[in-house]
């Protein structure tokens, strides 16, 4: 598959289609699971981001989980799943490495990427799946949402990225709280605590994320890609270092076309077309 655009990406756990020019879509596809994730998702997973990075046609990219159960809930714990029981047993570090090669390397590659994502929640996004959500730019939920860590339910860690991200999200008192009483929040709720940006009812769910991506598609992809790179890297740098690097980024955006276009477009009073370049 190597090499293979993201529209004729096929996967074992995995649905990856554009609904719309511009936009792909990543779904999780274990829906009699709750699309808990294994270690051959994660790898899945991984491809299907690098394939979307890649594809300098699309401009924003949906993560969400087939059906309206789950959008996922970390890691499958049934037994079930062969290659983590071998990874596992065979090495004297497997579970550590299987997280760092796993559901580790997905989160920060979706952290890491320079084009934005968004997470469509239906249903329960808890533990390593709360953390796959908040990897994303954005999250939207519906109304019957559940978001919250269940791994002390199992004797579990936030190990997937959650221990970094929930604090940043809702506060260090807040996402011990969560975690270590195991806690669920209804989607009005979580998008109160910051767990959620926005709360859709939902049947209107899937419309609202398409839209909001299609808009994105309009936007300068240059801009829209240094504009995440710069406020993510903000979040772990001071003052000076983060003006150094819009320093820099600003060399790559004001002398490129989709700068001349969007001036042009404001002079003629009509929407920009804007290319990437």
């Amino acid at each position: 598959m190597q090499g293979q655009p993201f529209s004729e990406r096929t996967f074992e756990t995995l649905i990856c289609d554009t609904p719309r020019p511009g936009v792909a879509r990543i779904t999780l596809n274990r829906p009699a699971q709750m699309n808990a994730y294994t270690f051959a998702m994660t790898q899945e997973l991984l491809a299907a981001l690098a394939a979307y990075r890649d594809d300098d046609d699309l401009r924003a990219l949906i993560l969400t989980g087939a059906g309206r159960r789950a959008f996922c809930t970390g890691g499958d714990l049934s037994g079930a799943d062969a290659e983590h029981n071998r990874r596992v047993a065979s090495q004297p570090m497997g579970s550590g490495r299987e997280m760092r090669d796993g559901m580790q390397a997905v989160v920060r590659a979706l952290v890491r990427l320079d084009k934005p994502s968004l997470a469509m929640i239906h249903g329960y996004a808890v533990a390593g799946g709360l953390a796959l959500a908040l990897a994303c730019d954005v999250r939207f939920a519906g109304e019957g949402a559940r978001l919250g860590d269940t791994s002390h339910k199992a004797g579990l860690l936030p190990d997937e990225g959650g221990a970094w991200l929930f604090p940043r999200f809702m506060g260090l008192d807040r996402a011990l709280k969560m975690s270590l009483m195991s806690e669920i929040y209804p989607a009005a709720q979580a998008m109160v605590l910051g767990l959620v940006t926005e709360v859709v009812a939902d049947d209107a769910l899937e419309e609202r994320a398409l839209d909001f991506c299609v808009a994105l598609t309009a936007k300068a992809p240059l801009a829209v890609r240094l504009t995440k790179m710069m406020m993510a890297r903000a979040l772990e740098v001071g003052l000076d270092a983060s003006l150094e690097a819009a320093q820099v980024a600003v060399m790559v955006t004001n002398p490129s076309q989709d700068v001349r276009e969007g001036v042009r477009a404001f002079q003629e009073k009509r929407p920009p077309v804007f290319q990437g370049r």
